[in-house]
């Protein structure tokens, strides 16, 4: 028999998944229900949860950070905070822990207390924008604790009237989520053609009553165009409290196939909306990015996993340049050197947890359990658009 350690690398080859249709509180309960024995098991074991953003909250300046936060989204986004009600009541667990998942390394950092826990730096991206290939290819990496602690999310969400800052009224995506966290910050596409994945970025100074970047990619699951995306992100009247690497395209209202790097940074005290800087890859280009700022100017945290980022990239790029889907599983499922593409390394370390391609050309979406260097992807999604072709 394995023993408790060995358990919680095991990579189990399912990824269940949820189809939801209602308003966004409905819809919340409906996935909380469904997953409330995973939501449940990941709240009570997760290391940054309990040993870090708990003893926080439960100190005078960390209720100030989590109210003035609290405050912030209430403003702007309340049908997300409905939502995330409904998967609280849904699961059975309590709201303010799932809004504390959603601060993350705001609430230690603008609290000046330090975090006991790893904030679960992760992730690398490689798209292809070729004539005959377009493909977005992403690790997703996390903590230890969300090795087999995700689902998909297949959303309908139907609002009686428009509200929050972007007056959204229908809702249609799908999202891979982490076990009580809301949609958006992971691979997702909607069916006005968004197709998103992000590389976490840490910034070493955040500032307080600011949007978490949590519920900044929650709304631009509802953009249908890449003007009303670049507006989401630039967050007016408030601007992001944290920061993190956006990659993504729209299927739809484009001649020519355009990916896009965003790296969006925290806005500044002084200032009212978001740090974004933008590149765009047309015909012919490719790009990589992992978890550090490349043109922005953000002061970064310095520490052991920042420098596994810096050493994923420099692996990434000496790879020739991918100009096929075949190119690109070879760089995510690579294993060579210190820091692993595909991190799969046992013991308390960070893991890849799942690999996500998406493929513009066919418009699928491949997901994969295990190194896709070896492994066939375990679901194959085709992406369904409006006013699909």
């Amino acid at each position: 028999m394995a023993s408790s350690q060995d358990i919680n690398d095991i990579r189990r080859h399912n990824i269940p998944v949820v189809y939801a249709r209602g308003n966004h509180y409905d819809v919340g309960f409906d996935v909380g229900r469904t997953f409330s024995a995973m939501i449940k098991d990941f709240v009570s074991k997760s290391a940054l949860l309990n040993s870090s953003y708990l003893p926080i909250y439960n100190t005078p300046q960390g209720k100030k950070v989590y109210n003035e936060t609290l405050e912030v989204v209430t403003k702007s986004f309340p049908q997300y905070l409905r939502e995330l009600q409904g998967v609280a009541d849904g699961a059975g667990v309590e709201f303010y822990k799932l809004f504390l998942f959603h601060l993350d390394e705001i609430l230690p950092n603008v609290a000046k207390q330090r975090s006991s826990g790893i904030e679960p730096t992760g992730c690398s991206t490689v798209y292809v924008n070729g004539d005959k290939e377009e493909i977005l290819g992403h690790t997703e990496d996390a903590s230890r604790d969300s090795l087999n602690a995700f689902y998909l999310v297949s959303a309908h969400i139907i609002s009686q009237e428009p509200e929050g800052k972007y007056g959204v009224k229908v809702e249609k995506f799908t999202s891979l989520c982490y076990a009580g966290h809301l949609p958006g910050y992971t691979m997702s596409y909607n069916h006005h053609g968004l197709i998103l994945t992000i590389n976490t970025l840490v910034a070493r100074t955040l500032n307080g009553k600011k949007t978490p970047r949590h519920f900044i990619t929650r709304a631009l699951l509802a953009a249908e165009n890449y003007d009303e995306a670049i507006k989401i992100l630039k967050d007016f009247g408030v601007g992001a409290a944290d920061g993190c690497s956006l990659n993504l395209t729209f299927l739809n209202g484009f001649d020519e196939r355009k990916f896009y790097n965003i790296e969006l940074g925290p806005a500044l005290p002084s200032s009212d909306e978001s740090l974004l800087d933008i590149q765009a890859f047309g015909t012919g280009e490719c790009s990589i990015h992992c978890n550090n700022y490349l043109r922005l100017k953000v002061l970064e945290c310095v520490d052991p996993y920042m420098n596994s980022t810096k050493e994923r990239y420099q692996t990434l790029i000496k790879f020739s340049e991918p100009r096929s889907l075949k190119g690109i599983i070879q760089m995510l499922g690579d294993q060579t050197g210190e820091n692993w593409i595909f991190r799969d390394r046992p013991g308390p370390v960070n893991k890849t947890i799942c690999v996500g391609i998406f493929d513009l050309k066919r418009r699928t979406w491949s997901l994969y359990k295990d190194n896709p260097k070896t492994n066939e992807p375990l679901l194959i999604l085709h992406l369904e658009l409006k006013n699909q072709k």
